[in-house]
C-alpha cells in the first residue's frame, strides 16, 4: 500500500466515509483547477454532502498532509485575494489594499477571510503549484479571484472577449507595448501578480491622434493613479522591473465587469472555522499569535452552568456526582458540535461555546435542556439543572492562556445573562431574539419569550432580556 493510500485509510477512520470517498475521487480524477483552493461549501453542494461533515473531513485531510490549509484575505468589492496565508497567525492586523477597487480593508474574519484547501504537491502536483506557468485567465481564476466568485466557462468567456481590451504576459526585465482603441468608458489597467492598477478616465470628444501612456511594474506597492484621456487610439508602453512575470490586462469598467465579478457563492469563512469543533481539536497549533486581535462583527455566545453542583456533591457523594457531571458534559458537548458550534472552554461545571448564527445556539440550548430532562428521568432525580444564557454581538478573537479565546463586552453580557437563570429556563438577549430564524424556531415550538428588565453585574445600564420558559 502506498503512503497516500495509507493516508486515505486513516482518513476513513476519522471522517465520514461518504465525504472521504468524494475526496479520494477528487484527488484521483479531478481537474487541476478543482484541486486548487477547494471551496468546501461548494464541494458539499455539488456532491450532496453534509457541510459540517465535509469541513471536518477536509480538516482531517489537511492534518494528514493530503491538503494544505489556506487563509485568504478577500476584497469585499471584487472578490480578489489580497493576501494568501498558510496559517491563521500570518493574518496582518493592518489594512489590506485592493488596487483594482482602490480601497483598503481590515481583515474581518466574518466574511473577508476565506478558508480553502489545496492538494499537497506530494499527493498530486497541479498547475497552481507553479502559478508563474499558468495562462493569464487561469491565473486570474485560480490565484487572483477567490473561490467565492461564481465563474463558469460562459462568464469567463464574456470576461475575456467582451470586457477585456487586451492582455499580455510580460516576462521579468522586458518591455512591451499595447496598441488600444479606447472606448467611451472608464478603463482599468490591472496587473494581478503585483496587484497594481492604473485607471483611465475616458471622456470628451473622440480623437484620431495617438495618445501615450507608460507604466512601470516594480516591487513598490504604488497607489492607484488616474489619467484622463479621450476616446481613440492609445499606445501603452509597459516595463517589467518586478523580478517576476506580470500579466497586465486592460478592462472596460462597465456594468458587464461589475456583474461578472459580483456573482458570488457561499464559501467557508474564518469565523465559521474558528467556531468549528474539529478545527479547535485538530489544529490547536495553527492559532492566533499572542499579540493578534481579530475583529469579529457578529458571533453568538452560549454559556451554561450546572446549578447547585456543590450541593450535589454533598448530597450524592463525589463518585456519583462526578459521573453525573461527566454525563452532563458529554451531552452538552455533543449537542454543541452537532449544532455547528464549538466549545471555547469549560470552567468548573460551566461551558462557554460559540456559534456562527444565533438560531444554532437557541436550538442547542433547547436540546441541552431536553437532554438534562432525559438524564434526570433515567436516574429518577432532578439533580441536573443547567442554566443557559445566549447573546450575540461583536468581539475580538484573541489568545488567552495558550488557547484561542474571545474578549469583549459581548462575552461579558452572555456570561451575565446565563446567571439570571434559576432553573431550566434559558435567557437570551434582544439581538438573539431579533434574528428571523430564531423567531421561526420559537414559533415552531410554540414558545413565547417573556420579556424582563435585568441588572447585570458589571454592566452599567439595565438590559432587556427574554426568558425562554
Amino acid at each position: 500500500m502506498s503512503d497516500i493510500q495509507a493516508q486515505f485509510s486513516v482518513l476513513k477512520q476519522t471522517a465520514d466515509a461518504k465525504v472521504v470517498d468524494a475526496i479520494v475521487r477528487l484527488i484521483e480524477d479531478g481537474e487541476d483547477h478543482e484541486l486548487n483552493r477547494v471551496n468546501v461549501l461548494d464541494f458539499s453542494s455539488q456532491h450532496a454532502l453534509d457541510e459540517e461533515r465535509a469541513i471536518s473531513a477536509f480538516l482531517h485531510s489537511a492534518r494528514l498532509g493530503l491538503f494544505d490549509l489556506g487563509w485568504n484575505v478577500l476584497c469585499p468589492g471584487c472578490g480578489g485575494v489580497l493576501g494568501a496565508h498558510s496559517t491563521l497567525k500570518a493574518l496582518k492586523p493592518d489594512d489590506y489594499h485592493c488596487a483594482l477597487c482602490a480601497c483598503g480593508y481590515k481583515a474581518s474574519v466574518d466574511d473577508q477571510v476565506e478558508v480553502s484547501f489545496t492538494v499537497n504537491p506530494r499527493v498530486r502536483r497541479i498547475a497552481a503549484h507553479d502559478p508563474d506557468t499558468l495562462p493569464v485567465w487561469e491565473y486570474f481564476k485560480q490565484v487572483f479571484w477567490s473561490s467565492g466568485v461564481d465563474f463558469n466557462k460562459e462568464s469567463f468567456a464574456t470576461l475575456a472577449n467582451e470586457v477585456t481590451l487586451d492582455t499580455m504576459e510580460l516576462p521579468a526585465g522586458e518591455k512591451a507595448t499595447m496598441s488600444l482603441q479606447l472606448p467611451s468608458d472608464f478603463v482599468i489597467i490591472f496587473e494581478p501578480v503585483t496587484h497594481a492598477a492604473h485607471f483611465i478616465d475616458v471622456q470628451g470628444e473622440p480623437t484620431k491622434d495617438r495618445q501615450q501612456l507608460a507604466i512601470i511594474y516594480n516591487k513598490v506597492q504604488a497607489p492607484t493613479g488616474t489619467t484622463t484621456m479621450r476616446p481613440g487610439p492609445l499606445r501603452l508602453s509597459l516595463e517589467n522591473q518586478a523580478g517576476v512575470r506580470v500579466l497586465p490586462s486592460v478592462f472596460i469598467a462597465a456594468e458587464a465587469l461589475h456583474h461578472l465579478i459580483g456573482k458570488r457563492k457561499p464559501f467557508l469563512t474564518a469565523k465559521r472555522m474558528l467556531s468549528n469543533q474539529t478545527f479547535r481539536d485538530v489544529f490547536k497549533a495553527d492559532n492566533l499569535s499572542l499579540d493578534q486581535r481579530l475583529q469579529i462583527t457578529s458571533l453568538t455566545f452560549l454559556f451554561t452552568d450546572l446549578k447547585g453542583s456543590t450541593a450535589l456533591y454533598e448530597r450524592v457523594g463525589d463518585l456519583a456526582a462526578f459521573d453525573l457531571v461527566r454525563a452532563h458534559f458529554h451531552a452538552l458537548l455533543e449537542i454543541i458540535s452537532s449544532e455547528k458550534g464549538a466549545v471555547v472552554k469549560t470552567i468548573g461545571d460551566a461551558v462557554m461555546a460559540t456559534f456562527v448564527r444565533p438560531e444554532h445556539a437557541i436550538v442547542a440550548g433547547l436540546r441541552m435542556r431536553a437532554a438534562m430532562d432525559e438524564l434526570n428521568k433515567q436516574r429518577g432525580t432532578d439533580d441536573l439543572i443547567v442554566k443557559i444564557g445566549i447573546h450575540e454581538g461583536p468581539c475580538l478573537a484573541v489568545m488567552l492562556n495558550e488557547r484561542q479565546d474571545y474578549f469583549g463586552q459581548t462575552v461579558n453580557i452572555a456570561a451575565r445573562v446565563q446567571s439570571l437563570s434559576t432553573a431550566q429556563e434559558i435567557h437570551i438577549t434582544g439581538p438573539v431574539l431579533d434574528a428571523p430564524a430564531v423567531a421561526e424556531v420559537l414559533e415552531q415550538r410554540a414558545i413565547k419569550p417573556i420579556q424582563k428588565q435585568a441588572a447585570l453585574r458589571g454592566i452599567a445600564d439595565k438590559m432587556v432580556v427574554y426568558e425562554i420558559p
